[in-house]
């Protein structure tokens, strides 16, 4: 279909050369060759070709002041979405930058992925959270500027399609409740009127007509008016004596009418702001002077007058508005404010989207993408440097899609199970499993805003205990964490005291500490026994590393058998790195290869013939032996208040013999900074088993339980435990 509105590409290049480096134009021109070349007759719906449409972009981008890489990217996106361009070729052809630009762009086309949604009624929430999670996903201000720009000249252009009125419609709404909104945050109120009208039109077409008849004038008119308004008013300020002002005008457009008639219910005739204007001073004592001088000059129209810089609205917004009966008997409104007010309503807490669009959400990103489009305006002038610049603002947010594509706003780093959860409780609880854009994910997979989330559910709720434990990342909210104790508590005292029991017998088979006498550490957390502590740990609200911190402090516990006395003597203080040795002074010490002791585990000293004492663990099997028959030789010993930084563990590992198992057990080290000594591994062919054995280095306990934690967590791995050796005697 053949367009009357067409642009000349070279006329236009022409133009621009005027603005631009030499190099910079080449940048462009080289662009629409491309996507003239590239095109292959390719419409885009509108009718256009990619060429002519990308021009159109670029020339409203031209016009807000941008550079040539966003012209560029705007000429030649259209060829990637409808011409089968790929990013690459722009890449090598244009550049990163305006390949980058046109990845970004296409990212923010998910939306087209709601264009059925668009039909019905959306809740307004919904509409909040999808305008945030665009932001969201781009890291440049000028992505966004460009996919406006594709939006207007869609509307513009599809008004002469015949016999699409649904199809308008459906891209009207999507404006109105999406990019029109984005456009006013971003302050580019020269697309942002120009969505809003025309999305007006296709939606009220009625109204439209019947607000455009009672305007007077055409818009051009209209601003013929706000032109002489503003020579007058520069007039005035002279006269005043004030100094450095800047004065601005606009003619307000038909929807931004219709909006103030609905919001403050008027009729047209109440209006006394159709026609705008601003006033920029240097100082408070200016605004005052300037307002003086207005009313000298036309008469104010009584109860529009609001002095909100004597007292600020709640939001902090300050400035000065009247309105007057200006020349030709027309009612005109007058806002005076100082530079740093304006600054603040545009760029701070007080922005002027804030109140336009009855949002309580903070102007975080906005604001920030607003600043940077002020910065590249100034940059642009001279030379292109800005680069993609970083999130600063909803980088602790991610926001995904429900299968029926509401839009969810969760915490960065959150998991398929926060999301389940978010949802609702029990489809937390009945979580057995998540897909991410229709492909199978661990539950600990971080979400990725834009990801669409399907939970896989069970018939009967049971979470795992596992989904607790912070070193498997399966939760990041303490909402989903509550949600899940709260289940827990909720059980049995017998199921949960031997759920408990197990954790407890796992953890001391694992780990190989002896008989505990958790007594202490029940009143210490304010519980009548040790049952109740057993109960609470299986339930949940004893969290298993209250019970290994405890072991790991605890400095004496019952000995296999009773120790020799020793002869008094002053006990010298550890060092760092020491262990104290009771009795005596400080000797040379070394641990024993056979049981490998770390700190927390129970201890007892062997005084060797020319090696000082060798350390051991208390249930160490040579312990029991030597006990016997060199009692003499046994030495009560402790660990320093700051022991050595590792010591060696063996551990061992029982798994399927598969491919690839050494590989993932030595990642998972190495993720953890584990230092491996030795390993040696065997298998049974027969019953297709591996066994490896490592001896690692680690710093204590706790270190050690969550390496097995991750260990266990491995596919095939049936068991993996730290093992004591009693075939070395020394």
């Amino acid at each position: 279909m053949v367009k009357t509105d067409i642009i000349d590409p070279q006329a236009w290049l022409q133009q621009i050369a005027y603005e631009y480096q030499p190099e910079h134009v080449r940048l462009i021109r080289h662009a629409c060759l491309l996507s003239e070349s590239q095109g292959n007759n390719q419409l885009t719906p509108t009718g256009k070709s990619c060429l002519q449409q990308g021009i159109e972009m670029a020339d409203l981008l031209y016009h807000l002041g941008l550079g040539h890489e966003a012209m560029s990217a705007a000429i030649i996106y259209n060829n990637v979405q409808y011409a089968g361009l790929s990013i690459n070729e722009v890449h090598k052809n244009l550049g990163g930058g305006p390949a980058k630009l046109v990845a970004g762009v296409q990212q923010m086309d998910i939306v087209r992925d709601l264009q059925d949604q668009t039909v019905k009624q959306v809740k307004s929430d919904q509409i909040e959270n999808l305008r945030k999670m665009l932001i969201a996903m781009v890291d440049d201000a000028r992505v966004v500027l460009i996919k406006l720009a594709e939006r207007a000249c869609i509307l513009q252009d599809i008004s002469q399609i015949p016999q699409q009125e649904t199809l308008r419609r459906q891209i009207a709404k999507e404006t109105m409740d999406i990019y029109a909104p984005l456009a006013n945050r971003l302050g580019v109120s020269e697309i942002k009127w120009k969505l809003e009208d025309l999305s007006f039109r296709f939606l009220y077409p009625d109204t439209y007509k019947e607000i455009a008849g009672l305007l007077a004038m055409r818009r051009t008119d209209r601003e013929a008016y706000v032109n002489k308004m503003i020579n007058k008013l520069k007039q005035l300020l002279k006269d005043a004596h004030i100094v450095n002002y800047k004065v601005m005008g606009r003619a307000k457009h038909i929807y931004s009418i219709y909006r103030k008639m609905q919001r403050k219910n008027l009729t047209f005739d109440q209006l006394y702001d159709t026609i705008a204007l601003r006033i920029l001073v240097p100082k408070v004592q200016d605004c005052y002077t300037a307002l003086s001088s207005i009313h000298s000059t036309w008469p104010h129209i009584d109860k529009e007058f609001d002095d909100y810089v004597a007292k600020p609205k709640p939001n902090g917004y300050r400035s000065i508005h009247t309105a007057v009966v200006g020349p030709e008997e027309k009612n005109v409104e007058v806002q005076i404010r100082t530079y740093t007010m304006h600054q603040e309503s545009e760029l701070g807490v007080a922005a002027h989207w804030r109140y336009k669009e009855g949002s309580k959400q903070r102007a975080g990103k906005a604001v920030w993408l607003r600043q940077l489009l002020e910065w590249q305006r100034e940059v642009a002038q001279s030379q292109e440097t800005l680069a993609s610049a970083e999130i600063q603002a909803f980088e602790d947010r991610v926001y995904v899609f429900t299968p029926a594509g509401d839009v969810i706003d969760l915490d960065q780093e959150s998991t398929p199970l926060d999301f389940a959860y978010h949802i609702h409780t029990e489809v937390g609880h009945r979580c057995r499993g998540a897909k991410i854009n229709g492909h199978i994910v661990p539950l600990s997979y971080q979400l990725q805003t834009g990801d669409k989330v399907d939970i896989i559910t069970a018939k009967e709720s049971k979470p795992s205990r596992d989904w607790l434990n912070p070193e498997l990342g399966f939760i990041k909210s303490s909402r989903a964490r509550n949600k899940i104790h709260q289940w827990f508590k909720h059980q049995d005292y017998e199921t949960n005291y031997a759920l408990g029991k197990d954790i407890l017998d796992r953890e001391q088979k694992r780990l190989h500490f002896g008989a505990i006498d958790l007594a202490p550490l029940a009143a210490r957390l304010n519980l009548k026994s040790v049952e109740d502590l057993i109960a609470g740990l299986g339930k949940g609200d004893v969290k298993l590393g209250q019970v290994l911190n405890f072991i790991q402090q605890i400095e004496t516990v019952t000995a296999p058998k009773p120790l020799p006395s020793v002869a008094p003597g002053k006990t010298k203080q550890p060092k760092a790195g020491e262990l104290s040795i009771h009795g005596v002074g400080n000797l040379l010490t070394q641990i024993a290869r056979c049981c490998k002791p770390v700190p927390g585990d129970p201890i007892i000293g062997f005084i060797t013939s020319g090696r000082g004492v060798t350390i051991h663990r208390q249930d160490c099997p040579n312990i029991f032996r030597l006990s016997a028959t060199k009692s003499n030789h046994l030495i009560e010993v402790n660990w320093g208040s700051k022991p050595a930084s590792t010591y060696p563990v063996d551990i061992y590992i029982k798994a399927y013999d598969r491919k690839n198992l050494i590989r993932d057990i030595t990642t998972v080290l190495a993720n953890e900074k584990v230092n491996v000594i030795a390993m040696s591994t065997t298998t049974d062919k027969q019953h297709h088993s591996a066994y490896t054995k490592l001896t690692i280095e680690l710093s204590d306990v706790s270190a050690l339980t969550r390496v097995l934690d991750k260990i266990q967590q491995l596919p095939n791995v049936f068991e993996a435990h730290r093992q004591v050796s009693g075939t070395d005697t020394s």
